[in-house]
């Protein structure tokens, strides 16, 4: 059986993680830290797939700022059951590339095994996401229609 991991610890972590405090998420993360942001990569590059806690930081201090500096994360709610927890967070960030603020929704789905983070699945509500960082509407209707054209 898995050790249910303390809400103290899932909130100390979250702290931290807000706070962008890379010196102190790190003291949250197992060695071995599977991280996951399913996300449009080529918008967003720093979706993607990670494994280890030196790819993890590297990151949450130079891949995301890249993109944008982060000055809002907030957990709107939060859930643990045993060593899972399950949150649906704000993100505000500033665009490195011309300032523009944007704003979007994602779900952490983490796992925890002795108080260390040992797996985390970020999914972003990618589509206004992309938008906004491209600083325009995606054209779906467009592309669906030419998908529906070309398999009739």
């Amino acid at each position: 059986m898995t050790e249910a991991v303390p809400r103290s610890v899932v909130e100390a972590y979250y702290r931290a993680y807000a706070a962008r405090d890379a010196k102190a998420v790190a003291d949250f993360l197992d060695d071995n830290v599977q991280w996951t942001i399913s996300g449009p990569v080529d918008v967003l590059p720093f979706c993607g797939k990670r494994h280890g806690k030196a790819a993890v930081l590297d990151l949450i201090q130079r891949l995301v700022p890249e993109i944008f500096t982060v000055f809002s994360f907030t957990p709107d709610a939060m859930l643990i059951d045993g060593d899972r927890v399950a949150t649906l967070n704000s993100l505000a960030a500033t665009l490195t590339l011309d300032g523009r603020v944007i704003r979007y929704r994602l779900a952490h789905f983490t796992r925890f095994r002795d108080c260390k983070v040992i797996e985390n699945l970020s999914l972003l509500d990618s589509f206004d996401a992309a938008e906004q960082v491209l600083g325009h509407p995606l054209d779906v209707h467009h592309q669906a229609s030419l998908g529906h054209r070309a398999s009739a």
